[in-house]
């Protein structure tokens, strides 16, 4: 796991894979390196040989590809990086890849604002396929920006980059509320999980939750660990941590309230951030995009 801003708290929390079954090996940046340097800083910690295939993605992406037939498409193409291609609405927050017929890249357009450089659709969707002697010619002693760097320059030198379009789920986790809206569909099964298979519906509710039978959670709502929904509630495509109580007659939608939070009765919130242990008070109205500190009591 290649960390920089806060890299303390990964392995505080995650330790070094022991409760989820890997070896989890954490590779910091002192000062921060790019998404190339991110990647060389990793490669002392690679146990495998020059032509072997290493799967790199971004922490803040949930999709539902198929990693192993990526690398098999890597494999068939005898490329040097293969990468996770989908196409979005509107891709100008994001790099276009357009690619030939064979899939091979043609050139990378970053961030393009006209409508004559929006073309295709396919974005550069957070996961590569690299052959390790690629990563181990990224320069280790200063920033370097795969996008802007390393894939224009193996285009330049003729070498086999490709694009594999998967049209599957894909959903960048880039703020707060597109977690909750991650979090929804994971529950409602629109993401696909092997972790809730059996499990996916309108809502998620640990066993030692309480919500009232006059209470309604829905729209792929997660009700952690003995939170308490209160009488006439209404809770919808929301992320509820543990310990968290929520009074009666109150509307919550497409929010995130964190561990021990507590909001008395007859609130309304809808697309905020509630962080831990913060209070809201009676009646009151957030407004959207609102967050609540760690700690703040709003009323």
């Amino acid at each position: 796991m290649g960390t920089s801003y806060r890299a303390e708290v990964f392995e505080e929390h995650f330790g070094h894979g022991e409760n989820v079954g890997v070896e989890l090996v954490y590779a910091v940046e002192d000062e921060p390196l790019g998404t190339g340097g991110a990647i060389r800083n990793a490669a002392e910690h690679l146990t495998c040989g020059p032509d072997d295939p290493v799967v790199v993605f971004n922490g803040d992406v949930l999709t539902g590809l198929d990693i192993a037939g990526l690398v098999q498409k890597w494999r068939d193409a005898d490329a040097d990086v293969a990468l996770y291609l989908t196409r979005v609405a509107d891709p100008r927050a994001y790099g276009l890849v357009p690619t030939d017929v064979d899939g091979r890249v043609l050139e990378f357009l970053e961030k393009p604002t006209t409508p004559e450089e929006i073309v295709p659709d396919q974005i550069n969707a957070g996961c590569y396929i690299f052959k390790r002697s690629v990563i181990d010619s990224i320069p280790s002693d200063r920033p370097v920006s795969v996008e802007r760097e390393t894939f224009p320059e193996l285009l330049a030198a003729d070498r086999m980059v490709i694009g594999v379009v998967d049209d599957g789920y894909w959903l960048d986790l880039g703020t707060p509320l597109a977690f909750a809206k991650g979090s929804a569909d994971l529950v409602r099964g629109i993401a696909p999980s092997p972790l809730l298979l059996g499990r996916t519906g309108e809502a998620l509710i640990e066993p030692t939750a309480k919500v009232d039978a006059n209470a309604t959670v829905d729209g792929g709502t997660y009700v952690g660990h003995n939170a308490v929904i209160g009488a006439g509630a209404v809770v919808t495509g929301s992320v509820i941590f543990a310990d968290v109580e929520v009074g009666s007659g109150t509307q919550i939608e497409n929010s995130i309230v964190s561990t021990e939070a507590k909001i008395a009765s007859d609130c309304h919130i809808v697309d905020t951030v509630i962080a831990e242990r913060a209070q809201i008070g009676v009646g009151v109205t957030l407004d959207p995009g609102t967050l609540v500190f760690p700690d703040e009591t709003v009323n």
